[in-house]
């Protein structure tokens, strides 16, 4: 059977860790992308690895806390369409519980680890995480992001 050349598209899980009102934020630096921006903890999905999994992993790697993965919840799927003519498909999961203390294991890439009040975030947050981090808790499970401006 001969293969196809499908279409592959990035999957992204961003973990919304909320603590109370707040959620917690990175401010982004030194990455090439999104500097001086603020965003979730994140990060692409890797070969054999479950989007749980992957979510997981990122926690530990940049904000030093274990997840156990009944306490995350997927709450919104994002197909995201960006200038550069890129797609993503990015995964809000809620979560209310970890293990750890919290603390920045990626100074070079993240200037601040920190909560923010929800109803007081930056207005340097990343516009597709702002709408990913709404729908996630308003219960809209899926959305899209970019495509009006193409």
């Amino acid at each position: 059977m001969l293969e196809k050349n499908r279409f592959k598209i990035p999957v992204a899980p961003h973990l919304i860790l909320l603590k109370g009102d707040q959620v917690l934020l990175h401010l982004r630096q030194n990455t090439g992308y999104a500097d001086g921006m603020y965003s979730l903890v994140a990060g692409h999905l890797e070969g054999g690895e479950s989007i749980l999994q992957a979510m997981i992993r990122e926690a530990r790697e940049e904000a030093n806390i274990e997840i156990d993965p009944t306490d995350l919840s997927v709450n919104c799927t994002m197909h995201r369409w960006s200038r550069s003519g890129e797609e993503y498909i990015y995964l809000y999961l809620i979560c209310r519980r970890w293990k750890g203390q919290l603390r920045n294991r990626e100074p070079e890439k993240c200037k601040e680890l920190q909560f923010h009040p929800l109803d007081n975030l930056p207005s340097n947050l990343l516009p597709a995480v702002r709408r990913g981090i709404e729908c996630a808790l308003n219960e809209i499970s899926y959305c899209e992001y970019g495509w009006e401006e193409k």
